[in-house]
């Protein structure tokens, strides 16, 4: 755990004795200040907690499940939710992810991964905090706005989610430059990318598309077969067509690493 993991204050909602005790022990071996919560909690008192986190099993919580997640993250965007749970479809996890959730773990899962999940999405909102006070920058037509973790072409929004802002805002900060899929992942999602996981390539995919409905006369995000993405605005032929698949592969490129990221129910 780092340093910053004291001050970590998590709310836990589960009733899995063996998890919750287990799961209990690490966040105060860490120093973390946690409380452990047998069900669903008014988002008004989770405020009043102060929490950083928020662990949560929806199976708990019956067919309230998916109204108290989109509720939470609705109307706390700073609090960290992480989904532990039993059996969930894809489906499942895509639908929660969409809705606000910043990860989503299969249970049986390991106690010290659920930790490191913990302090990866509070690294992510504390960095989200930090870029609200940047100002907007102009990359082409497009207006970056962390302040409003959204981007503008004119008058106009993007539409991006979270997620894909977060996206833009790592390729932008790095514009010019290659970054590879797995730093991507590290930035952007707080850990390290299990091998086969296509995330990265899912979420360029969703954000290409949204910039060039916007922004037709502009290519943004280049692509480097086999090793990442680089950032860098460049207005298009008269007539040409965007190219949201363009390959770009350096004189000398590395070695290829190839590298996305949902009411469940209990068994």
């Amino acid at each position: 755990m780092t340093a910053n993991s004291a001050t970590l204050r998590v709310a836990v909602i589960d009733d899995d004795s063996g998890f919750v005790r287990v799961l209990a022990k690490r966040l105060e071996g860490a120093g973390c200040q946690y409380r452990i919560l047998s069900g669903p909690v008014p988002a008004e008192e989770l405020a009043a907690m102060k929490l950083h986190a928020l662990v949560v099993d929806p199976a708990l919580l019956g067919p309230l499940a998916w109204d108290f997640m989109e509720r939470i993250c609705g109307m706390l965007p700073d609090l960290g939710v992480i989904v532990c749970t039993q059996g969930a479809t894809a489906s499942q996890r895509v639908r929660g992810l969409r809705l606000g959730v910043d990860d989503w773990m299969p249970k049986p899962c390991h106690p010290d991964e659920v930790m490191a999940r913990i302090e990866a999405v509070v690294r992510r909102h504390r960095r989200g905090t930090v870029r609200e006070d940047v100002g907007p920058t102009v990359a082409g037509e497009l207006e970056i706005r962390p302040d409003r973790f959204q981007a503008y072409v004119g008058a106009e929004s993007v539409g991006l989610t979270r997620r894909e802002f977060e996206l833009l805002s790592v390729l932008g900060e790095h514009e010019g430059k290659v970054l590879e899929r797995d730093e991507v992942y590290r930035r952007v999602w707080g850990y390290e990318m299990i091998h086969g996981d296509r995330s990265v390539d899912v979420f360029v995919r969703k954000l290409r598309s949204k910039l060039q409905r916007r922004s037709p006369g502009w290519e943004y995000i280049h692509t480097h077969f086999g090793i990442g993405y680089r950032f860098e605005p460049r207005p298009l032929e008269p007539g040409a067509d965007s190219l949201p698949t363009r390959e770009v592969v350096p004189e000398q490129a590395p070695a290829p690493r190839e590298q996305d990221p949902a009411r469940p129910a209990r068994t």
